[in-house]
């Protein structure tokens, strides 16, 4: 947001990539910034169809700018550096993840670490699902330190946090997804993995209308439910939703 007010006001070409999300929560930091941050740019690139209908609904067609489809960088990143991930990530092994089943999650956003009655029936609910599951969480600082405050027991498997190839090699290998962030909703998707949303609305609703993504908050009972479904049943990898990989190129 700072960049893209400097560089308006320095009458500076702004382009903004993921134009048009919207979680529809003002609560978020990220919403406000986005919101403003496409309202100030001469190009808007969306990622999604999803997000050319919110700038049309929200009178984007009457401004001096230009929308333009181009689906999501964040695949071609995925699919670039996945690749790479293989020759330099050794997270599998260094954890003793070899031919083991698990779940991956994390935890780490201000609505579900900041509200004590949230974080303890997330807690809750992987100390459940870790009594049938290996469940594996990279912990955020703000989560560590949310846990401790509140005295919170997770009995599951943590380990520090992890960079983005090791975090690759992890969603590659897991069973299924667990998470409140919104980069790995996506990316669970991009290695054909189905993903449980710890929170209570997404930006990506594609993939929860396309049967990818599930909403379940921190309900006890429909976390369990979704997930003992989903582990059962195979993805379907023939839906395109981001453009393939070809995002970067269209923006360029």
């Amino acid at each position: 947001l700072a960049g893209a007010l400097a560089a308006k006001k320095l009458d500076i070409g702004v382009i903004h990539v993921e134009a048009g999300l919207r979680s529809f929560n003002m609560d978020m930091s990220e919403e406000i910034n986005r919101i403003l941050t496409d309202r100030v740019s001469d190009i808007l690139f969306c990622p999604t169809i999803n997000a050319m209908r919110n700038l049309k609904r929200e009178g984007y067609e009457n401004f001096n700018t230009r929308i333009i489809m181009c689906g999501d960088v964040m695949e071609d990143a995925a699919k670039h550096f996945s690749d790479i991930s293989e020759k330099y990530s050794n997270i599998i092994q260094e954890i003793n993840l070899n031919n083991s089943e698990y779940l991956l999650c994390t935890i780490h956003r201000a609505e579900n670490t900041d509200n004590p009655q949230r974080l303890k029936q997330l807690v809750n609910v992987l100390n459940y699902l870790a009594e049938d599951y290996e469940v594996i969480l990279p912990l955020h600082p703000r989560t560590k330190a949310k846990l401790e405050s509140e005295k919170l027991q997770l009995n599951i498997r943590m380990i520090e946090p992890v960079g983005y190839l090791d975090m690759i090699s992890l969603l590659k290998n897991c069973s299924i997804v667990m998470t409140d962030s919104g980069g790995l909703q996506k990316e669970a998707y991009f290695f054909n993995k189905y993903c449980l949303t710890l929170r209570d609305e997404t930006e990506w609703v594609e993939l929860v209308e396309n049967g990818f993504n599930y909403l379940v908050g921190t309900d006890q009972r429909e976390i369990i439910q979704r997930l003992e479904v989903l582990l059962s049943q195979d993805f379907n990898k023939t839906v395109q939703l981001y453009g393939g990989g070809k995002a970067a190129k269209k923006i360029v």
